[in-house]
């Protein structure tokens, strides 16, 4: 996927209330940013924010961190908090590879929407799903462990139900087609497109203690 870039996206970035700029001063205290012991649930590639920001608009007691580490997207979800106050959101520019330097035993849930499929075999370990990335979640999460998964890539979607599984999380839903099933559901920017085409959304909900 080619992305454009956006004229002043990075003073944008850095003059908004929502961005920490100073992220791995905070780990394993991101609840003091907060200023309450609210579950911390996180969206690794939230792309432009549609679906992090309705889940704090929904859920005001539930604090939330959005990443995503390109300019040219994530300026467009701090344009649309521009006239919002939710103080229950907050986001941070970084891959996603750096995930287990920043958090440490603190979060709840890992949503995982519309990751790169990374197609072919010898990038495995760059899929968000692959073991490498779910023993750096093993170092972040509270206690027990949460993950929600969506994608309109049935090979992705194979991968990640075998990974989850073979790294000892139980499945708690699962579709193969989400908009046809009855599922509290909030979509993606990305989500929408695959909508009006007729692509599948395929979307799994697993948990490990």
């Amino acid at each position: 996927m080619r992305l454009r870039n956006v004229k002043g996206a990075t003073d944008i970035i850095n003059a908004s209330p929502y961005i920490i700029k100073e992220y791995l001063n905070y780990k394993g205290t991101f609840k003091n940013l907060f200023v309450n012991d609210n579950p911390l649930e996180i969206e690794i590639g939230m792309g432009k924010g549609n679906f992090i920001i309705n889940k704090a608009l929904n859920n005001p007691n539930v604090n939330y961190i959005g990443i995503e580490k390109y300019d040219s997207v994530i300026v467009r979800a701090v344009e649309k908090l521009a006239n919002l106050s939710l103080p229950n959101l907050l986001l941070i520019k970084m891959d996603a590879t750096e995930i287990d330097k920043v958090f440490d035993k603190e979060i709840d849930k890992i949503y995982l929407n519309f990751s790169d499929p990374w197609p072919k075999n010898r990038h495995h370990k760059r899929r968000l799903t692959d073991e490498y990335f779910l023993k750096k979640y093993d170092r972040i999460f509270k206690n027990k462990k949460n993950i929600i998964f969506k994608t309109d890539n049935r090979k992705l979607f194979e991968f990640s139900l075998k990974s989850l599984v073979n790294y000892g999380y139980k499945i708690i839903n699962i579709s193969l087609d989400l908009h046809n099933d009855d599922y509290d559901n909030i979509t993606t920017e990305y989500e929408d497109k695959f909508l009006i085409k007729g692509f599948n959304i395929y979307m799994g909900e697993f948990t490990k203690n």
